[in-house]
Formats: structure tokens, sequence, C-alpha cells
């Protein structure tokens, strides 16, 4: 009997709070079509806008860290450190790196479906003419083959195929002293095809060997529209100190994607293999500079959203009053009576996330499109799939730290004052 009346007691009770959620699904349909659509509309388009911004700001923070303009190419597989970030913008300041590069490249090269492979290793220098003014470039050194690759959104066709200095790994082959520069480079350092440059590393920034400008390459139909150059990987090495080791940042792959794939993978069983195409939202950890904005973001996007949800909540519950005493007059607890004003928040962010998430995916699209037609051609702003329930999830904390205020003004409510009224 006890057993029955318990389970009796349980079914009561889910059935007042499945009634009280469908009461408060129908009151809030009701205000947004009906009573009260300017304020519900005003508040689902705050939410939505702030979280489609968000949404963007994240997007582009994604691309960041993702490799920036120094991470674009036309690979199958690029092979990094594993826990990696792009490099700093700071001078001197630089990620975890790859060794052995040069000779496991030239094992990748060897296997079937794999059609190059180069190591790549990014380093900042100062670029000048002899005697000259010196500018800070960004000097990405591969190995070219025959074919033409893009790497740092730069061509290779301008590079003689092979690494000539590397010589089996002694680095005492002849140097080639080429360099593609892109068109911003060229513009900063005023120079032209066949131009001689010097270049200056290091903490003293001490005059190093001379290089020929060999092409100024359209880093624009890669883009890129940054000051980037690249020259042969074993120069740079030797030039870097980077020869030691055979270090790199990463290790491009082109090739058919699966055998590019295995053979990176065995190649290096303890870094990362990335399949062009793919983005990892786990990169954003590791480059600080996005990292930090996306933060920002996500810290003023929680708070316009609650503070607006909650400025506007507490207003239409405050003009509510005397429907909330009508259900304090009719034995709805307490509790049920905030969990009515909980749930018409959570719906009002929930939708506004919605939304959110669809304009921010439309503004990506925008800001890519905006941006290929001005200033940087190509993907300056990704969007991923998981940013959907990041989204989403994003507008109900919004809305959790919101309801405090509401359901304040919602309990001071008593059926004896609006009785009074």
């Amino acid at each position: 009997m006890a057993d029955g009346v318990a389970g009796s007691t349980e079914g009561d009770r889910r059935t007042r709070w499945s009634g009280l959620v469908r009461l408060t699904l129908a009151r809030w349909w009701q205000r947004a079509t009906r009573t009260t659509t300017g304020r519900i509309v005003s508040t689902v388009g705050t939410v939505a806008l702030t979280i489609a911004l968000l949404v963007v700001v994240t997007g582009v923070a994604l691309a960041l860290a993702d490799g920036g303009v120094t991470g674009r190419d036309d690979a199958a597989v690029a092979v990094t450190p594993e826990a990696s970030g792009t490099l700093s913008s700071v001078d001197g300041v630089e990620g975890p790196r790859l060794g052995a590069t040069n000779e496991r490249a030239a094992a990748i090269r060897d296997r079937d479906g794999v059609d190059h492979a180069s190591p790549v290793l990014v380093e900042t220098v100062r670029l000048g003419p002899p005697n000259g003014d010196a500018r800070t470039v960004r000097l990405v050194g591969v190995v070219p083959d025959e074919e033409p690759r893009t790497v740092a959104g730069l061509s290779t066709a301008g590079l003689e195929p092979g690494d000539p200095r590397y010589a089996d790994g002694s680095y005492d082959g002849p140097r080639t002293g080429e360099i593609v520069l892109s068109e911003t480079a060229a513009q900063r350092l005023d120079a032209s095809t066949g131009d001689e440059l010097t270049v200056s590393t290091g903490p003293t920034r001490s005059s190093g060997p001379s290089v020929t400008v060999t092409a100024v390459a359209d880093g624009r139909a890669g883009g890129t529209d940054a000051p980037v150059a690249l020259v042969h990987l074993s120069d740079l090495q030797s030039l870097s100190g980077a020869a030691d080791g055979g270090l790199a940042d990463r290790v491009l792959v082109w090739g058919e994607p699966t055998a590019a794939q295995s053979a990176a993978a065995d190649a290096y069983p303890a870094a990362a293999v990335e399949v062009a195409g793919t983005t990892d939202p786990s990169s954003l950890f590791d480059d600080g500079l996005a990292f930090a904005t996306s933060v920002i973001a996500l810290v003023v996007g929680v708070t316009i959203c609650a503070s607006f949800v909650a400025t506007t909540m507490g207003m239409t519950v405050d003009e509510d009053r005397r429907t909330l005493a009508v259900l304090e007059s009719v034995g709805v607890p307490t509790r049920g009576r905030l969990a009515i004003v909980a749930v018409s928040t959570g719906i009002t962010t929930l939708v506004g996330g919605l939304v959110g998430v669809g304009l921010g995916a439309a503004g990506i699209v925008g800001v890519n499109a905006i941006a290929g037609a001005t200033v940087a051609p190509g993907a300056v702003a990704q969007f991923h799939p998981v940013f959907v329930p990041y989204a989403i999830a994003v507008a109900l904390f919004s809305g959790l730290v919101a309801a405090p205020y509401p359901l304040a003004v919602a309990a001071r409510t008593s059926v004896l004052e609006e009785v009074g009224r």
C-alpha cells in the first residue's frame, strides 16, 4: 500500500511539473506572438546578435590558431608537434618543433602515393638592401621540387628544385641564395626581381648572407597579404641554428591523402597528423593570441546577454505579478511559480542562441567574402560544428546568470498585495 502511495505521489509530481512546463511554453509563445511581442523579439534579437558576434570572433580566432599566414598551403597532410601552436608574433618566441625533419621527409617521399614532402621552418628576420634600412619579414624555409607548390600562400616555382646546401646532412653544400617575396614584402623592402638583399637575424641583428630575389609571388592569390618570403630550408636552418637536429615547425606532405597520412604517421608516430580541410578547435588553447581573443569575446558576450536578459525578464515579471498571484491563489507553490519564470528565461536565451548560431555562420561567410574582395583573400574566419553546442551553452549560461533578478522579483509577489491593487 505504501509503495502504491509513493508511486502515485511520484507520478503526480511529474504530472504537475510537466503541466507547468507546458503552461510556460504556451505563455511564452503567446507573449512572443501577441501580447509582448516587441519585448520578446528585442530580447531574443539581442541574445542572437551577441551570440553571432561571439561565433564570428571565435571563428577568426580559430583561423588564426590554425596557422595564420604561414599555415596556408596546398598540401594533403601537415605534421605538427603535439600541443603545438603557431609561432608567436614576438621575435624570438617559438613553439615546439619537429626533429630530424630532413631525413624523415626524405623517407616519406619514398612512400607509394606520396608526391612530395617538405619540412617547413619559419623564422622572423630583417631584410634590406646592402647598407640600407632593414625591415622585418617572415622567412619560410621549404624544400621545393619540380612541381609548383603553395606554402605560406606563396608559390615555390621561383626556387630551384632541391635543397643543395643540406648535402646529406653535412650542410656544407652550395648556397642557392634565392628568395621569393610576397607582394607585401616586396613593397615593404622596395625590392623587385633581381635585387640583392642582406639577411640579419639574432639578438644583435648582425648582417648575414645576401640573397637574390628570384620572384615576387602574387601572395594575394594564395590568401597571403603579409610580409612573407620563401627560401630553401637548409639555408634558413643554417642561418637560424636549426641545422643542429634538423629542426622544423612542421612537415607538409603532398599526394594521395590516405597514403600521405599513413606515411606521415609512420615517420612521426608521436606528432599530430592533420588532413587538409580539417580544423581542430583545440588549437585555440595552444595559441595565446587566439585564446585571449576567444576568451574576451566569451566574457563580453555573457556580460551583454546576461545584463539585457536580466533587465527585460525582470520588467516582464514585474508586469506579470497579477498572473503569478492567480497561480498562487489556485495552489501553485512558490517553487512552481519560480520554475515558470526560470523556464521562460531559459526559452528566451535558447531561442536567441539558436538564431545567433545561424547569424554567426552567415557572418563568417560574409567576413570571408569581404576580406576576399578587399585586403585578405582566403578564409580569415572558420566555422566548426562545435560552435553550435558552444554558442547554445553560452546563451543558456547567460540565462542562468540573468535568472536571479527575475526570480527575486517573482518571489516578492504575493496574492494579498495584488488583490489590494
